[in-house]
């Protein structure tokens, strides 16, 4: 009777069998990996132009609401305009470190001393880029206060920051509420029109007379030209017109 030999696979059957799974693995693991790779890009992608979409709306609809109501010096010694800027606004701006007295020094011109008192910081942090009043904020909840805001714009840390005071004539103990609309600024700046159709890099526009004080602090421009710059988007700019 004959005996049949057993068969099987031998170890460099084996071997080769394990190497091309190996490469097989290796090609659907690096392809697996730059799907998910390329839909966190598209994710981040998205939720970056979400953020500047929803910056740029904010932004809009400050001015577009912005109204002719001066505010009281937060040390209740006179009042500042409806809507004022630094004396830098209209230059291209990184982080901001201007001390108080700096920037309140060279807007001299524009806010004479004797009508609107020393200008002051929320709560003696950086001067805002730019600060006004503006109406249509919405209360829901019923809340006794006016639909008024004064709302400031700044930049810190390489990200542009939205705030407001609870209160429209608020006082040096009143807290601001901050809200990052953006980062990664690289740079940011403003220009105003005013009735001439002229653009002014400053607000009120520093050739008004100290014997026009009360224009001064009520008076608007016509629209206002905004242009961001961001470390991966580049420049945006709008253009936004003043309602009234």
């Amino acid at each position: 009777m004959s005996m049949r030999r057993a068969t099987g696979f031998t170890l460099v059957e084996l071997l080769v069998a394990l190497f091309i799974t190996a490469i097989m693995f290796t090609i659907g693991y690096r392809a697996l990996d730059q799907a998910f790779r390329s839909r966190k890009e598209v994710d981040e992608q998205s939720a970056r132009l979400i953020a500047v979409q929803q910056a740029l709306r904010t932004i809009e609809q400050d001015f577009e609401l912005l109204q002719p109501r001066p505010i009281r010096q937060l040390t209740g010694d006179g009042y500042l305009p409806a809507i004022m800027s630094s004396a830098n606004a209209g230059s291209t701006l990184g982080n901001t470190t201007s001390s108080l007295s700096g920037s309140a020094a060279s807007s001299s011109s524009a806010y004479p001393p004797s009508t609107l008192g020393t200008i002051t910081t929320l709560n003696g942090g950086a001067l805002p880029l730019v600060s006004f009043t503006r109406g249509g904020w919405s209360n829901p909840a019923g809340l006794p206060r006016p639909e008024l805001q004064r709302v400031s714009y700044s930049i810190e840390n390489g990200a542009l920051m939205r705030s407001y005071t609870p209160e429209l004539d608020a006082t040096l103990a009143v807290v601001p509420i901050k809200r990052k609309l953006i980062d990664h600024v690289k740079s940011f700046s403003m220009r105003f029109m005013d009735a001439g159709h002229n653009w002014q890099t400053q607000w009120p526009v520093p050739t008004l007379g100290v014997g026009q004080q009360s224009l001064m602090l009520r008076i608007r421009p016509v629209a206002v030209e905004v242009t961001i710059e961001l470390e991966d988007w580049g420049v945006l700019m709008r253009h936004i017109e003043v309602a009234g």
